[in-house]
């Protein structure tokens, strides 16, 4: 049976910018049956991910989750930022341990900087199909999208300037909503602060390396894999 790693609250819970309509989510990176990695569904079973309701929980094999926070995935690599999780095995913190091995400055500003661009982007097609008027739904979700596509590069530009990630960005919340509120009620005047933030994120010297330093995750991958193995053989 496949064996839960690691496991946290994620999203604007763990960003410190939930409101009442907030679900709790939950991410989380789990390791295969060896004998699934080991037969002839080792693709699928390697790159598979489960999904759950009540509460929404996301969760990837090591292999699927190793090769996304390698590239700078925001929505994996926060995984391994979190302050507390609600399953941490030794396992688990091995990869917290090693989080900076994942980080390079092509992929931090490539994942998050371009993932920004494109959803705010989005946000200006948006306004321009919906001239005559956005419901209110339409718009809180507009609004939401707006202020973590600010999130995405404020992130970007602290884990830049300090190779640390930070999550909870409570400290900011008021500029993180009223960013929001402007992408829905004005998205150009939005597109206009983006380009802004974005600039200041792009002029960043960054202290990451140029690449992520991969033979020391996959040091850790094996290792993992490989007491799986020898757990799996030791009689009981």
């Amino acid at each position: 049976m496949p064996t839960t790693l690691l496991m946290g609250v994620v999203g604007s819970t763990a960003y410190g910018l939930a409101t009442t309509s907030s679900d709790e989510d939950r991410l989380g990176v789990y390791l295969a049956d060896t004998a699934d990695i080991l037969g002839l569904r080792a693709p699928a079973v390697m790159t598979g991910s489960r999904v759950g309701t009540s509460p929404d929980v996301t969760m990837h094999e090591l292999y699927k989750f190793a090769t996304l926070a390698l590239k700078g995935n925001p929505t994996v690599s926060e995984l391994l930022w979190l302050d507390d999780y609600v399953v941490a095995t030794e396992g688990g913190l091995s990869l917290v341990g090693i989080r900076e091995a994942f980080l390079s400055t092509r992929n931090v500003r490539s994942a998050y900087g371009g993932y920004a661009v494109q959803q705010s982007r989005k946000l200006l097609s948006r306004h321009e199909a919906g001239k005559g008027g956005f419901s209110s739904d339409v718009a809180r979700r507009t609004a939401k999208h707006g202020r973590h596509c600010m999130r995405l590069l404020r992130q970007a530009r602290g884990l830049l300037t300090t190779g640390q990630l930070k999550i909870d960005m409570s400290d900011q919340r008021d500029e993180l909503f009223a960013a929001g509120e402007l992408a829905a009620r004005d998205p150009r005047a939005f597109a206009e602060l983006f380009e802004k933030e974005f600039a200041a994120m792009d002029a960043v010297e960054s202290v990451l390396p140029d690449q992520p330093d991969l033979a020391r995750v996959e040091a850790v991958v094996v290792e993992l894999r490989m007491a799986a193995l020898r757990d799996e053989a030791t009689p009981r």
